[in-house]
């Protein structure tokens, strides 16, 4: 009866939390159906926000080549390309 009682608990707090998560989803489509046109409204939206998403891309500045792999290998194989500019220190941190 107690195992009957916490199953039964268990599920509902599962169908209370499922319920708003449900309910933000938009609809699927069903096979066959046909896609409902954007309003005048929905489409200026849609323009403004990919404005915005590209004037926000301007703002990154340029980053130059990374080499990921640069802590794991030697100096010796470090790719000439991606050489770091500068001081270089040992593992001590003392400059050379």
């Amino acid at each position: 009866m107690r195992a009957f009682r916490a199953v039964l608990v268990i599920a509902f707090f599962v169908a209370f939390l499922a319920g708003p998560a449900y309910a933000q989803q938009k609809s699927v489509p069903k096979y066959g159906e046909e896609t409902k046109d954007k309003t005048d409204q929905e489409k200026e939206a849609e323009k403004a926000a990919e404005r915005a998403y590209q004037r926000s891309l301007g703002n990154i500045p340029d980053q130059g080549p990374t080499d990921p792999w640069g802590t794991v290998r030697g100096n010796n194989d470090a790719p000439k390309a991606s050489a770091a500019k500068g001081k270089k220190t040992t593992k001590a941190g003392s400059v050379n």
